[in-house]
C-alpha cells in the first residue's frame, strides 16, 4: 500500500508498472531483524527483483547499489561485504 502497489525500480526510470513482490533491501537470511521494517522493503516487479539478484541467489550490483543507499538514507552502518 506505501508503494501504491508501484514498482519502485521501474518509477525511478519513469516508468509506471504494477508491483508484484516485496523485496528485502537488507536480505532477510542475513538480517533477520530487519524483515519488516518498512524501510528495508520495497515493491518490485518480477523482472526489477530478478535484477536485485545474481545467479547464486545473492545481491546483485544492483541490490548492492540499492543497500548502499538506503543503508546511507537511514544511517544503518553498511556491511564491509557490500561495499
Amino acid at each position: 500500500m506505501r508503494d501504491n502497489y508501484q514498482c519502485q525500480y521501474s518509477k525511478r526510470y519513469g516508468k509506471i508498472k504494477e508491483a508484484q513482490m516485496v523485496h528485502h533491501i537488507f536480505p532477510r537470511s542475513e538480517y533477520p531483524e530487519y524483515a519488516l521494517s518498512d524501510w528495508n522493503l520495497i515493491s518490485l516487479t518480477y523482472e526489477s527483483h530478478n535484477k536485485m539478484h545474481d545467479d547464486t541467489g545473492g545481491l546483485s550490483e544492483e541490490g548492492r547499489k540499492l543497500l548502499r543507499r538506503t543503508a546511507m538514507r537511514y544511517n544503518i552502518p553498511i556491511p564491509s561485504r557490500y561495499m
